[in-house]
């Protein structure tokens, strides 16, 4: 399994929307300056989330988007499958036919099962993980990063 730029461009979208959703609907154009995503790509990528009704847009001036949910209802394997990332470790996408995927019915390759156990495996921990989670991660970091800066301040100043 690989997880492609397309899967971790929409995750890292919807930290940012759910750090900042609290002031208002959050504009895709915010998103890609601070994230460095081109807005066209998350033109794309809110177009699948909302089909399934992962965020919402509000129109008009102001507008952009929110969360359709509560960020602890809303996991990481959501947001992937949303946005068409298949989570498979398989050399066959789960068909068995891994010897010669030209044949529908041939034989299974020896590790067959092995990658499909990672790929329940992979998809049980992403469906774990909350956007909630991830969010709590980035505040616990920005409130270490600050922490760390008054304190080289103070010690400056002594």
């Amino acid at each position: 399994m690989r997880l492609t730029t397309k899967g971790r461009f929409a995750v890292t979208a919807m930290i940012d929307l759910a750090m900042r959703q609290d002031n208002g609907p959050v504009t895709l154009a915010g998103i890609s300056q601070r994230q460095e995503i081109s807005l066209s790509y998350l033109e794309q990528l809110f177009g699948k989330l909302r089909r399934h009704e992962i965020v919402e847009s509000v129109r008009g001036p102001g507008g952009g988007y929110n969360l359709a949910r509560p960020a602890e209802q809303v996991t990481v394997a959501d947001i992937i499958i949303a946005v068409d990332e298949p989570l498979d470790a398989t050399q066959c996408g789960g068909k068995e036919n891994c010897h010669s995927p030209e044949h529908e019915n041939g034989p299974r390759c020896m590790t067959h099962d092995l990658w499909a156990t990672l790929n329940a495996k992979m998809v049980d921990y992403l469906d774990s993980v909350s956007l909630k989670d991830l969010v709590d991660q980035q505040n616990q970091k920005i409130a270490e990063q600050q922490s760390v800066v008054v304190m080289h301040r103070n010690h400056a100043a002594a």
